[in-house]
């Protein structure tokens, strides 16, 4: 287990309270450039001026970019699973409330840049080893949260009784990750929408309806 702790966890033992701030800043920078230019895009000269810091303060937090990296990871993995724990899934209210969230958050950004996590899996599974196991950790963990509110949805009977939350949860997350794919690449969050309203309808056995722009009839019949 030691051996998968992530950077963030290993290195904020060691350090100051102003340390960790500083860290904190240049992670921060870091993950803002890498989102918005990519990992090969991003220079440590461009995380050294956009964190206001010098190049002996950066290389005192981080040996390299790899190690840099991680640390984005770590962070972006946090604060999705932030977000994650907020959403309350044990409820049908809390379902809707969890996809429209989504669909909300791709249309502020106008469906720009991807998932935060999933993006860095496209740049690096194949090319850095390190960063893969890290990124799929922070699936996991991922999965793990949504998971953590369906079970409670399915023992309220909200579910179809043959479906494994454990499993809903996975599936879930493919399809947000497909469909976040899709939206970022076609500019418009339509197909998004759709994967998730029809994975929730079916899995709830449509006592969640469909709320895309084409069931606006069936959501109308079932839900007035």
């Amino acid at each position: 287990m030691m051996a998968f702790m992530s950077t963030d966890a290993r290195d904020r033992t060691k350090l100051t309270a102003k340390g960790a701030r500083t860290r904190a800043r240049i992670v921060d920078a870091a993950a803002q450039l890498v989102y918005e230019r990519g990992v090969a895009s991003s220079t440590l000269d461009d995380v050294r001026a956009a964190a206001e810091v010098s190049g002996s303060q950066l290389y005192h937090y981080f040996a390299d970019k790899d190690e840099l990296v991680q640390a984005v990871i770590d962070h972006q993995a946090e604060a999705i699973l932030g977000n994650q724990r907020q959403a309350d899934l044990s409820s049908i209210e809390g379902l809707r409330a969890w996809r429209d969230m989504v669909i909300t958050q791709v249309r502020g950004t106008e469906a720009k840049g991807g998932c935060p996590l999933g993006s860095l899996g496209g740049q690096l599974a194949e090319v850095d080893p390190e960063a893969r196991v890290l990124i799929a950790a922070g699936f996991d963990r991922w999965s793990t949260a949504i998971g953590d509110g369906l079970r409670n949805l399915h023992a309220a009977g909200h579910l179809a009784s043959e479906i494994n939350p454990d499993d809903l949860a996975v599936t879930l997350l493919a399809a947000l990750q497909g469909g976040l794919l899709l939206a970022q690449v076609q500019r418009d969050p339509r197909a998004l929408e759709t994967a998730l309203d029809t994975l929730i309808a079916l899995a709830s056995n449509g006592s969640v309806a469909p709320r895309g722009k084409n069931a606006a009839h069936t959501e109308a019949a079932i839900l007035h």
